[in-house]
């Protein structure tokens, strides 16, 4: 694999907290990639450092040490109008409680980061449509936040978070405040997008049916990730993969590190 190749590139990324007594240390030399077009699921107990992992990438957190590179440049050391452009067009990011903005309209929700950056609103229009009809949300554009069930706030949510064409998705718990059959329905969108445009996605959940839907796995615990599991393919279906997710579950749960 060229480096070319590597969309994601994290380099043996320590996280802590704090210092003496109070010391915690979240993250522990963490190192994998993620290639384009991947959707790349991290799982873990409370607590393991994947929402840190995750934020660390998001720039909302800096890394004591180590290296996390997107398209090849070390976003660890981005400031300014380096990191406001990397915010806000190199990720999208989805909220488990979907952090919409209460007095704006879902259109208006989904079309802010476009807004903000200052692309055209024939552009805005095109890329929304798009959206609105790849999510089922075209009958939710002129409602707003409080008009809506917890299924279509995330599915506007997610439509948000993909309005800019970001290089990478990173989604924290995005089914985590969803009933089972909205939390299929919102997974079952973001698979699809993932596959009809190559989105790249890397997404922290608890939740083995969610993380079904991913190409891959990495589980972390205790700040450092000790498995991978791919789904085989072509041929394994969703069920298969899931019942080998919760093999691994099984064992994480259990303290055991030899697994698989």
């Amino acid at each position: 694999m060229n480096i070319s190749d590597k969309l994601l590139q994290v380099k043996e990324v320590h996280k802590t907290f704090g210092e003496g007594q109070s010391e915690t240390v979240a993250l522990k030399g963490v190192s994998f990639d993620v290639l384009p077009g991947e959707f790349v699921g991290i799982m873990g107990a409370s607590g393991s450092g994947k929402t840190t992992l995750l934020n660390s990438i998001a720039t909302m957190l800096k890394p004591t040490s180590g290296q996390i590179l997107l398209e090849g440049k070390n976003i660890s050391s981005f400031k300014g109008s380096q990191l406001a452009n990397y915010r806000g067009s190199k990720i999208g990011y989805l909220f488990q409680e979907f952090e919409l903005i209460d007095n704006l309209t879902a259109r208006e929700n989904i079309i802010l980061p476009l807004s903000i950056h200052g692309v055209n609103p024939k552009e805005q229009e095109e890329q929304l449509q798009k959206l609105a009809k790849q999510f089922d949300i075209e009958s939710l554009l002129n409602k707003f936040p409080s008009q809506m069930s917890g299924g279509q706030k995330q599915r506007v949510a997610a439509a948000r978070a993909l309005i800019s064409s970001p290089s990478i998705v990173l989604a924290d718990e995005p089914t985590g405040a969803l009933d089972t059959k909205n939390a299929k329905t919102l997974m079952d969108k973001l698979y699809s997008n993932n596959q009809t445009e190559g989105t790249t996605i890397l997404m922290v959940t608890h939740d083995a049916n969610a993380a079904s839907f991913c190409s891959r796995i990495l589980f972390i615990q205790d700040g450092v990730i000790f498995h991978e599991l791919r789904k085989n393919v072509p041929g394994e279906t969703q069920n298969s993969f899931y019942e080998r997710i919760l093999t691994v579950l099984a064992q994480l749960g259990g303290g055991s590190s030899n697994v698989l």
